[in-house]
């Protein structure tokens, strides 16, 4: 069976061309050609016929395939991607000032069971691997130039959609090489950031391996027994020991670690959770988004209304913690934060 070119970083296309005794320049062509230029068919320009050979002997240049595409009226761009083995899953454009930010997936389903999460319900298939990540950029761009040309700036990347991302570790790492290289996608370090619901074998190894990008971390509540409900790994991994982890992460000028706090009716929006959060990361170099629930079928949670969601925020403002209220999108197709379900296969 070949190898997908898309599962090689720019290092492991360096080692399959020196082991094969081929011309090593071939790597930044190749690169340039697929991730550049955005090409999915095999490069025949400037390569020894030697190199083109063995590529085309052992690799596939296919990408997942888009099987529905949903339009929001904010024109989000919701992508259903039928894989290889015919499981699916679900990726998001979200369009910010002529240019797109890109929620990705990185597993089929999730193991977390978020209670406030869609694909929760969906549990946990298997990992993805990195060409079907790094896939899910390009055919998203490809459709971008086709069907609004002129458009097809994806300036930022986030592992927010479908899985826990370190829970994959090694493919989602992989694929951020491979978006950060000069000869790839050349995105900037800081336009990527990978969402956790705090999942510490993942964090354990942030500092030594991951090629510092941003990390946001699902927060929703500074209560044990809420964060429980919530997020069931929490019994298993309990908040202070996974922000001890977080706190070793450095942090480098002008970058920020994201905690996520999904706002709910009457659950966690009280003035006790936010004076509770802006005490935990008072003095941190902290950026909170603040999100209001986004509903899904058969959810039990709601939205607190938007004075509640306002007042949420001036107690954070009083602890000098810069925080945003993320102004949901997609939601009229189940594209905004929490709504990613594949599970209709």
């Amino acid at each position: 069976m070949k190898r997908s070119f898309y599962d090689l970083n720019y290092s492991d296309l360096q080692m399959v061309l020196k082991q094969n005794d081929l011309n090593h320049t071939a790597a930044a062509i190749l690169f340039n050609w697929h991730y550049k230029e955005k090409e999915n068919v095999q490069c025949n320009e400037n390569i020894a016929k030697s190199s083109l050979v063995f590529f085309q002997n052992n690799f596939n240049f296919s990408l997942p395939e888009i099987d529905t595409v949903q339009e929001s009226n904010d024109r989000t761009v919701k992508f259903l991607f039928k894989l290889k083995d015919n499981h699916t899953i679900e990726t998001v454009l979200i369009p910010f000032h002529n240019k797109y930010s890109i929620c990705l997936s990185s597993q089929v389903g999730c193991a977390m069971n978020c209670s406030f999460c869609f694909t929760g319900q969906q549990g946990l298939r298997r990992n993805l691997t990195t060409s079907e990540i790094v896939g899910q950029f390009l055919q998203a761009w490809r459709w971008l130039a086709k069907n609004r040309p002129g458009e097809e700036r994806i300036l930022n990347i986030v592992f927010m959609g479908q899985g826990e991302p370190l829970h994959n570790f090694d493919s989602v790492k992989k694929a951020c090489e491979i978006f950060l290289s000069k000869y790839g996608t050349s995105i900037a370090v800081r336009k990527i950031t990978i969402s956790t619901a705090g999942y510490i074998p993942g964090l354990k190894r942030w500092c030594r391996e991951m090629p510092g990008v941003n990390l946001a971390f699902s927060l929703h509540s500074p209560f044990e027994e809420k964060r429980n409900e919530l997020i069931p790994i929490n019994k298993k991994y309990p908040l202070n020991e996974v922000l001890t982890y977080i706190d070793e992460i450095p942090v480098k000028k002008k970058q920020f670690i994201t905690y996520e706090y999904l706002l709910i009716k009457d659950f966690n929006d009280s003035a006790d959770d936010a004076k509770k959060v802006g005490a935990m990361l008072a003095g941190k170099s902290a950026y909170i988004n603040l999100i209001p629930f986004n509903s899904f079928p058969g959810s039990h949670y709601e939205r607190p209304n938007w004075d509640k969601i306002e007042k949420f925020k001036e107690v954070l403002d009083k602890f000098k913690i810069p925080t945003l209220i993320r102004i949901a999108k997609g939601e009229d197709v189940l594209a905004a934060c929490g709504q990613l379900n594949s599970k209709a296969e």
